[in-house]
């Protein structure tokens, strides 16, 4: 099952190659915000992201991403799997 989960933008690292550092349920990893950094107000520090396969594919509010993520532990086994996907990917 492929999800898109919510994370929370914790470091800029690269503005040039659009690359940003996110927390999801405490997991941070490098993600790409190309998608969502050329929209009119860019991408900043505590801003909340939908994120799937290392890409931050949308804006989204704290309430819309608590939200998320409480139904995303409600269904369990999927979640955690998208977690242990999350932990080990790379973009770099």
């Amino acid at each position: 099952m492929c999800l898109a989960i919510p994370g929370q933008i914790v470091e800029i690292l690269d503005k040039d190659l659009q690359l940003a550092k996110a927390d999801v349920s405490g997991v941070r990893r490098t993600i790409n915000i190309g998608l969502v950094d050329e929209e009119k107000d860019g991408i900043e520090l505590g801003d909340w992201v939908l994120i799937h396969v290392g890409f931050a594919m949308s804006r989204i509010d704290e309430g819309e991403a608590r939200s998320t993520l409480h139904a995303l532990e409600e269904i369990g086994e999927a979640y955690r799997q998208e977690l242990d996907d999350l932990s080990i990917s790379r973009i770099e």
